[in-house]
């Protein structure tokens, strides 16, 4: 299963998410992307539940040499979430990546305030809430903005994702109530393998999309 674009694979999830919602699993649901890309497709599946649209903005802690080589992921003013295996095997301590945290979360809190504008996050008390996002590679930010979502109440929480390695859905199953999936490809590789386009998206387009989906 490819996807010709994040919208397209966004009206995809949102199918599998109405009839989830049909069937009385997702009540008072409340959509929160993961963004930039999550946001694309969460804009879908918001429209299909006729639900809210929100942000949850999560950073990812990369290695000091590489950083899109992921340690670990940060969301809010939570504390970092680390790979213990992965500092393990690279020989890092948390005090190591202490200039990496400070430098993502300063990043985080510019994102938080771009897309909201002083806006208060949702409360989530009582509802579900469908964390969105384009693909689930290692999960790590995934699971950094579940437990950051299921800090603040909800009665529910769902993951959901157009594609994703199978390894990262099973661990992340146990961090969600339900975690849908429309694609768990054995030879995942990368999320961006699954999409014709692409595209990185702007931070201009998350917030107009925030505005009018």
């Amino acid at each position: 299963m490819r996807f010709r674009d994040r919208a397209q694979a966004g009206r995809k999830l949102a199918e599998r998410l109405r009839a989830r919602s049909e069937a009385g699993a997702l009540p008072d649901p409340v959509v929160l992307a993961l963004p930039r890309g999550g946001v694309a497709v969460a804009r879908e599946v918001a429209r299909a539940l006729g639900a809210p649209l929100d942000v949850v903005v999560v950073r990812k802690i990369g290695a000091p040499f590489q950083e899109e080589y992921g340690l670990g992921a940060i969301a809010g003013d939570d504390p970092p979430l680390f790979d213990k295996a992965a500092l393990h095997d690279l020989g890092l301590t948390e005090d190591d990546l202490a200039p990496v945290v400070e430098r993502e979360r300063a990043e985080l809190h510019r994102r938080i305030q771009r897309y909201r504008h002083g806006r208060p996050a949702p409360d989530l008390r009582g509802r579900t809430a469908i964390v969105v996002d384009d693909g689930l590679a290692t999960g790590s930010t995934a699971r950094a903005a579940l437990r950051h979502v299921r800090s603040r109440g909800p009665a529910r929480t769902v993951l959901a994702a157009p594609v994703g390695a199978p390894e990262a859905v099973e661990a992340l199953s146990g961090e969600a109530d339900e975690v849908v999936c429309l694609h768990r490809p054995s030879s995942f590789t990368a999320v961006g393998v699954w999409y014709d386009d692409f595209e990185q998206l702007t931070d201009d387009e998350v917030v107009r999309a925030l505005a009018y989906h």
